[in-house]
């Protein structure tokens, strides 16, 4: 596949995203629109482990510890000081520090690939044990008291930047978190047109090669690891502002097996494909919960399996493949009927 094709592809379904960003609230109620800002809040989730994992080789089990501890870090500032703007900014923050320091144990002590799953899932266990056991009045950060099992109910949405009196509304709430995955799609994509993302790649295929080159895979691996935490972090956020309440819960390993599945249906080695999967996966598991036929799960188990055995590279490389050999048919099919409609000459 040509580069001008590849361009031409994406640029196609940003423009799309972006008209239908805007005119959701026109189309849908606001009950649908709130499952919408739900299904993008989860679609930046699915973003940060569609980058670490399809262009950095990295594969986290464990990314609801980073979404976890972005939504707490949320929901402490926002009480603490009423205004969301700085506390958006935390919830990037603390998970990146936290993926910094992880990520250099890590990266730098040569953990092979499977051993960093385990470590990732581990920790996501010790931070849902830990949060969960701070139900007492003593466990509180600043004025915000974390709730232990119960969560911390009551946590201050969006406003308006510096403005805490001008709470966001449903609609605006779509328009923040529709604009902030079409935000964090373009700065991904972006980051992997750099120099930056395509030594990343260059170290995913081949660690060898790229550090023969002059690179160190390891300082590359871990800068591909906290941007994907700081976005898990930002993920977190959203969804903490789309319940206004947040409970350890979030850092649930159901959830983790969820966005591997998100990835793996869209599309791995795309951007495009996680928010893909995720949005259909999630409207497919929501449309399953209303009724009592069949179990989510078991039907997630037979999406996983259908897809790895006939659709290995994922929905949207199968459908982008098939696009383009349409695109490249059309020359063809035009000249065959040009010279179809031409007289032929006697002899």
């Amino acid at each position: 596949m040509s580069a001008k094709a590849k361009l031409f592809l994406q640029f196609i379904a940003l423009a799309a995203a972006i008209a239908a960003t805007a005119m959701a609230p026109q189309i849908f109620e606001v009950f649908d629109l709130m499952q919408l800002t739900l299904f993008a809040a989860m679609g930046v989730l699915a973003l940060s482990l569609g980058f670490i994992w399809g262009f950095g080789g990295i594969l986290s089990f464990g990314q609801t510890a980073f979404f976890g501890l972005g939504g707490y870090a949320y929901a402490v500032a926002a009480i603490n000081y009423g205004d969301s703007t700085g506390a958006i900014l935390l919830a990037m923050i603390v998970p990146a520090i936290f993926a910094t320091v992880l990520g250099y144990f890590v990266f730098y002590g040569r953990i092979s690939d499977v051993y960093l799953g385990v470590i990732t899932l581990t920790v996501t266990l010790i931070l849902f044990n830990v949060v969960n056991s701070t139900a007492g009045d003593e466990y509180r950060i600043g004025t915000a008291p974390l709730g232990g099992f119960n969560g911390m109910p009551s946590v201050p949405t969006f406003n308006m930047p510096f403005d805490p009196e001008t709470v966001l509304d449903p609609v605006q709430g779509w328009y923040a978190t529709g604009g902030g995955l079409i935000l964090v799609y373009m700065f991904l994509r972006l980051l992997l047109w750099s120099p930056f993302g395509r030594v990343a790649v260059a170290v995913r295929e081949n660690e060898v090669r790229a550090s023969l080159l002059g690179y160190d895979p390891r300082l590359i691996k871990l800068a591909v690891f906290v941007v994907g935490s700081a976005i898990a972090g930002l993920a977190g956020a959203l969804y903490v502002n789309w319940g206004a309440f947040v409970s350890p819960t979030i850092f649930a390993l159901s959830l983790s097996a969820e966005i591997i599945i998100w990835v793996t249906v869209g599309g791995l080695g795309t951007l495009i494909g996680p928010v893909v999967g995720c949005f259909l996966i999630q409207y497919l598991v929501a449309q399953i919960g209303s009724q009592q036929t069949f179990n989510s799960n078991l039907i997630l188990g037979v999406i996983l399996i259908a897809f790895v055995l006939l659709l290995p590279k994922g929905l949207v490389p199968a459908v982008r493949d098939l696009l383009l050999q349409a695109l490249r048919a059309l020359p063809r099919r035009a000249a065959s009927i040009r010279d179809a409609d031409q007289p032929v000459e006697a002899e």
